[in-house]
């Protein structure tokens, strides 16, 4: 065990082998760290946290203050952190509302710089959370998810396991898994295909997966009768987890961002008005715009 001098470390709190921790850092009474866990500089642990074994705190970063909420009482929950996680400079988690509750991290995430987890939020394992992410009360983010930069996920929200979340998006509803969020429009833009392929998805099991989400975003067919056909066809294999995602939906799921065809400016390329001064004698193309 290596402990800079320059840190307070409280004797109540239970840290366990080879554990690193660097100048500066604070860790309260009734904290636990695992094994192997490495702290630089600046790290504070308050009061509450139960830390696993294997994870790498970056400067600054902050694990265990009291909720931001406006009723935050004495009774306030816990947090607790499982293995090989990092979390990059000023990350910042707070503990859950009320006791016994605990917000939970997983194993295996990378939290970048900046990226916050509010008051009883459960994040799954293997997960990437870019910087300046938000992520508000008692979000549910499942495994092998990418949230991409500065988005923000409104409390009770949940993003489902293999989704992609864009830079910038607003996430109000849930995300369902295996999707990907447009960042500029916060709407749905198809399957997450590239994530899929790289988790070893079949091209058969991708193929299930599309008909899922066509059924779900572009039958239009009435609501109730997408949500009998899903428990019918979809309720085992590859698609059974979207079908247990969306009959578990409390706050509705995101819309597809699709675009009226009629509404796109079309650029067509015409030979017309030949340019008598282009020195290679060829077509200079002209652009004609049609809208509608």
């Amino acid at each position: 065990m290596s402990i800079d001098s320059l840190s307070v470390i409280s004797p109540s709190a239970n840290i366990g082998g080879n554990v690193e921790i660097g100048h500066f850092c604070i860790i309260e009474p009734d904290v636990v760290i695992g094994d192997n866990c490495r702290l630089s500089s600046h790290v504070t642990i308050k009061r509450g946290v139960v830390i696993g074994n294997d994870n790498i705190f970056c400067e600054g970063t902050t694990i265990g203050n009291l909720p931001q909420h406006t009723s935050v009482g004495n009774d306030v929950g816990g947090v607790i952190i499982g293995n090989n996680n990092i979390f990059r400079e000023n990350v910042t988690i707070h503990r859950a509302m009320h006791e016994p509750s605990l917000t939970q991290i997983g194993d295996s995430n990378y939290f970048m710089v900046n990226a916050h987890v509010a008051h009883d939020c459960r994040v799954g394992n293997n997960n990437v959370i870019v910087n300046n992410v938000m992520l508000a009360g008692h979000v549910d983010v499942g495994n092998r998810v990418n949230i991409g930069g500065a988005a923000g996920v409104h409390q009770f929200c949940r993003i489902g396991s293999y989704a992609m979340v864009g830079a910038q998006a607003h996430v109000m509803q849930d995300v369902l898994p295996f999707v990907t969020v447009d960042g500029l429009t916060s709407r749905i833009v198809g399957l997450n295909l590239i994530g899929l392929r790289r988790n070893g998805y079949s091209t058969s099991e991708i193929n299930i997966l599309k008909e899922v989400y066509r059924l779900v975003y572009r039958s239009g067919i009435a609501w109730k009768d997408i949500l009998q056909k899903l428990q019918d066809e979809y309720s085992t294999g590859v698609a059974a987890e979207i079908t247990k995602f969306v009959l578990t939906t409390k706050r509705g799921i995101v819309h597809e961002g699709r675009y009226a065809e009629n509404s796109l400016l079309k650029f067509n390329r015409t030979t017309e008005n030949k340019s008598s001064t282009d020195s290679n004698n060829e077509d200079t193309p002209a652009l004609k715009i049609n809208v509608g």
